[in-house]
Formats: structure tokens, C-alpha cells, sequence
């Protein structure tokens, strides 16, 4: 999947000339290695950002609940976006408005389920079912076979995360919330890519952000209403820079510079990471089996990003 190579125009009446984007003037087969390289980074960095503030969120879950929780980081985030980018919201198409709103429906969707998931069963667990949706684009995806070596590469390392020594870890509901935000992750994928395309800079995820945070409103009110305590205030305001603000503008950036397929199998690394931050801050103990299912997505994950350059 290519990348564009111009903007499109702003005005029909004030432009004649469509103006160069500076990293976006090669299709991603002929892209730079470097370009390669720091969108993988860029990745990672997201992906850091997510679990770790998914781990840092518990207590904050624990204290005022999953859905009012989401809802005020995904506000605040949109607030912030806002202000800084300030987007031309009197300047865009339907199509516009279209692209943004479906993702920031998957946003929020995905964000709703996934935090509600990690209330209920452990976060690496949570992660690896989260990642069957980047799995799935990964998949679909693939035009050689023996690319699908990363993917199986990765599903087995989801499989091991998902095992410690008392079995299969998880309870009904946790786990069908975390398929529910694996849906709503492959959707955001490819969705953001998109959107990605349509706006300049990060204007398509500032007005996504604000639709995904209308979207959760219902549910916020729902589990405390308009009493919201000054302590989450504070508390949803430091966690919406680590979830959602952060690494949504990192992919946004990233995906510029590489096929949603790629990115997808990228997102192996994930589970690894949420592993990590389990047992990092919440001190959810990892077994030596658990330790290779994560040596199996990373090197699945390395090798998606070396066989895309």
C-alpha cells in the first residue's frame, strides 16, 4: 500500500499548485530504509506508551471504574489535540468527516473494551487477545507464503503469554472484552492509515479523537454520572498524554511510512511489552514459558520490519 505523494488542496480557489508533504514523496516499497526504521521505532515507542500507561491506569480503574476513566483520558485528549493543531473544522468534506468519525468510533470501541478487559484478567493475557486484530491484518495482507512465517511466528507467542503454570488464565468475560478491542484494533488500523492520507499532519486525529470522545460519553455517564471526583480529573489528564494522545500520533506517523500488513505484524511485539509492564508494575509474575512467547513475537516483529525493507 502506497503512500501519497501530495496534499490535497486545501481550497480549489485559493491553490493551483498541490503542496510536497517532506516525508511522504515515496511509496513505501521504494521508501528510505531509515524511513523503514523510524516508523518501526516510532511503533515500539507507541506501543511502550500504551502498556505502561495501561498498567500505571489500575489504580485510577480500581478507584472510579473502567468506562468514566476512558472516557475523561479520551476528552482530555481530544481537548489537548485540539488546542495544539487547531484543526479547519469549516474546511472539510464529507469525506473528511466521514474517515474521522468511523475511526474515532473504532477508537473508542477499542479503548472502552480493552481497559474494561484489563480490569478482569491480567494485562499480558489482555494484550495477546487484544492482538489478534493486527494479526488478522497482517494476514490478510501477505501476497508470499513464506511470509506467513511472522504471523505463525507471533501467533505462538500469543499462545504461550496467554498459558502459566495453573493453564489457560483468563475469565469469560475479560477475555470477550479483549476480542472486542482486537476488532476495534485491526479496524484502527487500517482506518488510520486512511484518515492518515485525507488530512495534513495530525488534523484527521484530532477531530477522530473528539468523535471517539463523544462516543464514550454515554458510558462514562452511565457509571458516575456528572459526579466526577477532582482526583480523576487530575488523574485522567497525565494518563490521556500516556493513553490515548501519545501513541495514537506516533502510528499516525508511523503508518506513513509503512503497509498496514507490516504494521500489523509489528503490533506482535505488544503482548511482549504488556507482559513486561504486568510484571514491571503491577508485579503479575511471568513463567519460562511466557518468557519465550515473548522471544517468539519480538523476533516475528524483527523480522516483518527487515523483510519490508
Amino acid at each position: 500500500m502506497g503512500l501519497s505523494v501530495v496534499r490535497p488542496f486545501k481550497s480549489m480557489k485559493n491553490s493551483t499548485l498541490a503542496e510536497p508533504i517532506a516525508f511522504d514523496t515515496a511509496p513505501v516499497s521504494s521508501a528510505p530504509k531509515r524511513h523503514v526504521g523510524m516508523a518501526a521505532l516510532l511503533g515500539v515507542l507507541s506501543m511502550s506508551c500504551v502498556q505502561f500507561g495501561a498498567a500505571l491506569s489500575a489504580p485510577t480503574m480500581a478507584a472510579f471504574g473502567a468506562f468514566s476513566t476512558t472516557w475523561l483520558r479520551l476528552a482530555w485528549a481530544a481537548l489537548i489535540l485540539a488546542l495544539v493543531v487547531r484543526p479547519k473544522l469549516r474546511s472539510y468534506s464529507r469525506a473528511h468527516w466521514l474517515a474521522a468519525g468511523v475511526l474515532g468510533v473504532a477508537m473508542a470501541g477499542m479503548t472502552l473494551c480493552f481497559f474494561s478487559a484489563i480490569e478482569r484478567i491480567p494485562l499480558g493475557l489482555a494484550v495477546a487477545i487484544d492482538f489478534l486484530g493486527p494479526l488478522a491484518v497482517a494476514t490478510l495482507g501477505v501476497r508470499r507464503l513464506r511470509a506467513l512465517l511472522w504471523p505463525l511466528l507471533a501467533v505462538a507467542g500469543v499462545l504461550l503469554l496467554a498459558h502459566d503454570r495453573s493453564g489457560w488464565i483468563g475469565e469469560p468475560v475479560g477475555m470477550l472484552l479483549a476480542a472486542g478491542a482486537a476488532c476495534g484494533w485491526g479496524s484502527y488500523i487500517v482506518l488510520m492509515k486512511k484518515t492518515g492520507a485525507l488530512f495534513d499532519g495530525l488534523e484527521g486525529l484530532s477531530v477522530s479523537l473528539i468523535a471517539a470522545a463523544l462516543v464514550a460519553t454515554p458510558f462514562g455517564l452511565v457509571e458516575h454520572g456528572l459526579h466526577i471526583a477532582p482526583m480523576q480529573l487530575a488523574a485522567t489528564a497525565g494518563l490521556a498524554v500516556l493513553v490515548p494522545l501519545l501513541p495514537y500520533a506516533l502510528e499516525m506517523i508511523a503508518l506513513r511510512h509503512m503497509p498496514a500488513a507490516s504494521f500489523g505484524i509489528l503490533m506482535s511485539v505488544e503482548p511482549a511489552i504488556g507482559a513486561a509492564a504486568g510484571f514491571i508494575v503491577l508485579h503479575q509474575p511471568m513463567t519460562a514459558l511466557q518468557l519465550a512467547g515473548t522471544l517468539f513475537v519480538v523476533s516475528a516483529s524483527v523480522g516483518v520490519i527487515v523483510t519490508s525493507k
